[in-house]
């Protein structure tokens, strides 16, 4: 078990990688404490959700963004070198075609840093999850 000297969190991971500081608590500021590289990727995932989904409840989750509406519809997340964006294993299974030249694993999709953000099937695939899930 590994401490971060800076913050005292405990991991199972050496030097496992984390933000130290306060846990966002909006979206906005989710994205404001993400390095400066990543941030405008957030920001455009962000703006897509919310154009697509105007009247769901913005929260933060799990120390992620989440929209929420009747349920958690869809989060996502910065890391060190994709935006991982967790629709559930429902829509990965369902938008499975799609998604081929992305990696995903069990409801995550991850959009890597290096390729252009796929914006229109991120507004399909939340608006999948609204009418899916009845939201």
């Amino acid at each position: 078990m590994w401490q971060c000297p800076k913050c005292g969190r405990k991991f199972n991971k050496t030097n496992q990688s984390h933000y130290c500081g306060p846990a966002a608590q909006s979206i906005e500021e989710y994205i404001a404490q993400q390095p400066q590289e990543v941030q405008p990727y957030l920001q455009q995932i962000h703006e897509t959700i919310k154009r697509a989904l105007p009247d769901a409840t913005e929260k933060i989750s799990w120390s992620m963004p989440t929209y929420w509406k009747n349920r958690n519809l869809i989060q996502f997340a910065a890391s060190k070198k994709h935006v991982g964006l967790y629709p559930g294993p429902a829509v990965v299974e369902a938008f499975a075609d799609s998604l081929r030249e992305y990696h995903t694993s069990k409801g995550t999709i991850r959009l890597p840093y290096d390729k252009p953000l796929p914006l229109a099937l991120i507004a399909e695939i939340v608006l999948w999850c609204a009418k899916e899930f009845d939201a």
